[in-house]
């Protein structure tokens, strides 16, 4: 291990939404406090997406942070759903906003984090060779920030470019007469695939199981609207949080069963929701994602919609999942559907035609050779745990994450894991995380974590963990709450289907509300499942 070279209260690894709250959180309570960050700005996932069409399925008003009065009146979102651009540039603002870039290192990698029993502190390591030694060590690395490459045979031998949406140039890339080839249906290569195949020449898009999407409908922001907002926000933040995931208040909660609906009042409900756009398609009734013969009928709806847009029959059923909707995340498009009618556009069905290999001008599916100038690896991410996986984070005892992980994740309440004193993970698996409106979701971590360490600073202890018991107990109620649902039961990230070799654990909890109530419980029964060390 590298010589220590210098102390501090607090290391944060991330400099996303969570790493930047978490800063201000912890400068107001007199930490001093690092922040590392691999990346060369602010902003996560959102510093390093920048492929084409990347835009958040959220609605801006409601993907923005709530801690703080002012941020909310100055700043004015553009559009109904912001672009990446637009939100890295609010992540930008932030920092400036509340003077935090002073105590960021950017473009330096955590490689090593070791918690030393005898002084009770974590010795955090980077790839500069620095050794930084910390009380406490928050890990703010994001859900979706470790890339998912498959390792394709003669990939190496390919001579064009070689793209993943996740690790996108920051310069940008002209596909402006080029033969393209988009490997992935999921969110990102529904949002890139209509502005890839603008420029594209020849547009290959190899499909391994397609995905639901719902149109975006996605507009400028009228002024009433942010007025409205601004008049009374705390009322309309409130009733997001009472939300299942956290957002979509105005839209309203589902308050009624598709059976107690007839054929034509189910088709209107659908219908109303995709004329409004986005991820609030999932609460036309309250039971789709608990029963099957219920969500078959929202099923059905999409594919008949997806017949009307795309001409082609076969392309359409290609196109059209037999899955259940929403047990993989709902997409949110522009344009994604009507761009399989476009003439230089192909669709590839990875099922019946299977890449078997690269070569110098292109790859071979099926038996038949596609030459492309450039493939664009839209293939995901190691969800929740990648990015923490690339660490080498040991605990008591020299207890490797890694290994402890080995079967799947274990956290109690997804921000900490017992073995690991005084370490805190901001959305981790265990917590509704990407099951929800994820900044609202960041805020209440950091605000838990904010005021547990407050709490252990004003009683003078010291460490703090939570019980193998009360850790067992949590992933099984995460596991038994997911059971009970649709969401289970199909090879999704949520559970790492997306990453050969990775454990099959159901990661996120299902819940919004619920899961904020069980924290509180937790801080009111004097943090009820951790032990504290004076």
């Amino acid at each position: 291990m590298a010589e220590t070279e210098r102390s501090v209260d607090a290391v944060i690894v991330g400099a996303g939404f969570a790493g930047l709250y978490m800063l201000h959180r912890l400068r107001g309570l007199g930490l001093s406090v690092q922040v590392f960050e691999a990346g060369g700005g602010v902003g996560g996932t959102w510093y390093w997406n920048r492929y084409p069409g990347a835009r958040c399925d959220v609605e801006s008003l409601e993907y923005s942070y709530q801690f703080s009065e002012e941020l909310q009146m100055e700043w004015d979102w553009t559009e109904r759903y912001a672009s990446q651009p637009e939100i890295l540039r609010y992540a930008e603002h932030v920092a400036d906003r509340f003077s935090l870039w002073s105590d960021i290192s950017f473009g330096t990698r955590v490689t090593a984090a070791a918690f030393d029993e005898e002084a009770g502190r974590w010795a955090v390591e980077t790839d500069r060779g620095e050794c930084v030694s910390a009380r406490f060590c928050v890990m703010a690395t994001g859900c979706l920030s470790s890339t998912n490459m498959p390792d394709f045979p003669g990939l190496e031998r390919f001579a064009g470019a070689v793209y993943h949406t996740g690790r996108w140039p920051h310069e940008g890339v002209d596909f402006s007469g080029l033969r393209a080839a988009v490997i992935g249906t999921g969110s990102s290569a529904i949002q890139s695939i209509p502005m890839i195949a603008r420029q594209a020449s020849a547009l290959y898009v190899f499909q391994r199981t397609p995905n639901y999407s719902i149109p975006a409908h996605n507009r400028p922001l009228r002024d009433e609207e942010v007025a409205t907002f601004r008049q009374d926000w705390r009322a309309f933040r409130q009733a997001n949080k009472e939300m299942p995931f956290g957002f979509g208040a105005r839209y309203g909660a589902p308050d009624r069963m598709t059976s107690e609906a007839s054929e034509q009042e189910r088709q209107a409900a659908y219908e109303a929701r995709w004329q409004l756009g986005g991820l609030p398609f999932m609460g036309a009734f309250a039971d789709l994602i608990l029963d099957v013969e219920a969500n078959e009928t929202a099923g059905r709806f999409v594919r008949g919609k997806i017949s009307e847009i795309v001409k082609d029959p076969e392309v359409a059923a290609l196109l059209s999942p037999v899955t259940v909707v929403g047990c993989k995340r709902l997409c949110v498009d522009s344009g994604y559907y009507e761009t399989f009618n476009l003439p230089n556009v192909s669709l590839v069905d990875l099922g019946a035609s299977p890449v078997s290999e690269f070569f110098e001008g292109g790859l071979r599916a099926g038996g038949v050779e596609y030459l492309v100038d450039a493939v664009v690896f839209a293939t995901g991410f190691d969800a929740m745990t990648g990015a923490l996986g690339k660490i080498d984070i040991r605990g008591r005892g020299e207890l490797a994450l890694r290994d402890k992980w080995a079967a799947g994740p274990r956290a109690y309440l997804g921000l900490a894991t017992a073995g690991f004193p005084n370490l805190f993970m901001i959305t981790g698996p265990g917590s509704p995380s990407v099951l929800s409106n994820m900044l609202p979701s960041i805020e209440q971590h950091v605000d838990w974590i904010a005021d547990c360490i407050g709490y252990l600073q004003d009683r003078q202890v010291h460490r703090i963990e939570p019980s193998v018991e009360a850790e067992n107990a949590w992933v099984d109620h995460v596991n038994a709450v997911a059971s009970a649902t649709l969401m289970h039961g199909c090879n999704s990230w949520y559970l790492g289907a997306n990453v050969p070799g990775k454990p099959r654990v159901f990661m996120p909890y299902i819940g919004f509300p619920e899961y904020v109530a069980k924290c509180g419980e937790v801080v009111a029964g004097g943090y009820e499942g951790f032990v504290l060390a004076t």
